[in-house]
């Protein structure tokens, strides 16, 4: 934990590890490429669900304030986070169990891919699905009601994307579970809580 000083320091100084994971984005920031050893691609590393995203929370009945952070929304961002967020609900993850995903927007497909393991790392499961969406150019106005769809309101995008997305979320999670991922993220749960 720390910054990237801290971090950088505990890898240098301490010699309990031989490597440490950091985004690219920080250290290229710093100035500091040269202690890129390497990227990892997310065909070798998935990433943590939503991660790299950038939200605002606001009052989910705020019709004024929703209208005004609105505009900020990426369209493809949002799809694929509403996919990964899914995903995630529906294996009833969170922090305390490895779960990790990655997304892409091509040709008009939403790739997920999505993945559960021990926590020794022995036991792994994944998969990957796709759906066809049609992410607008423009903003349009969505429903008036402002459904949320896991914890997401974008009334300017269309809705038929945004539950596609869910709905490929759902179908993953689906898929792992019923290949037998509620064990493996059994374990790892009841071993984060005896800890």
């Amino acid at each position: 934990r720390g910054n990237l000083n801290t971090r950088l320091r505990k890898l240098d100084e301490l010699q309990e590890f031989s490597a440490i994971i950091l985004a690219a984005a920080g250290l290229q920031r710093m100035g500091w490429q040269n202690r890129v050893g390497q990227i990892l691609h997310p065909e070798e590393c998935m990433y943590a669900v939503g991660q790299g995203a950038l939200g605002v929370e606001v009052r989910a009945k705020d019709q004024d304030i929703l209208d005004l952070v609105g505009v900020l929304h990426d369209p493809e961002t949002l799809l694929r986070c509403i996919a990964e967020r899914s995903f995630l609900r529906h294996l009833e993850g969170g922090c305390s169990v490895p779960v990790a995903v990655h997304t892409a927007i091509k040709d008009g497909q939403l790739y997920l891919t999505g993945g559960v393991w021990s926590l020794n790392g022995a036991e792994t499961m994944q998969d990957t699905m796709q759906t066809t969406i049609h992410v607008p150019v423009q903003h349009e106005d969505g429903p008036e009601d402002d459904p949320q769809l896991v914890g997401i309101t974008a009334r300017n995008i269309p809705r038929q994307p945004q539950l596609a997305a869910e709905n490929l979320g759902i179908s993953l999670a689906t898929l792992l579970l019923n290949k037998g991922a509620k064990n493996i993220l059994d374990v790892a749960r009841q071993l984060n809580e005896a800890h």
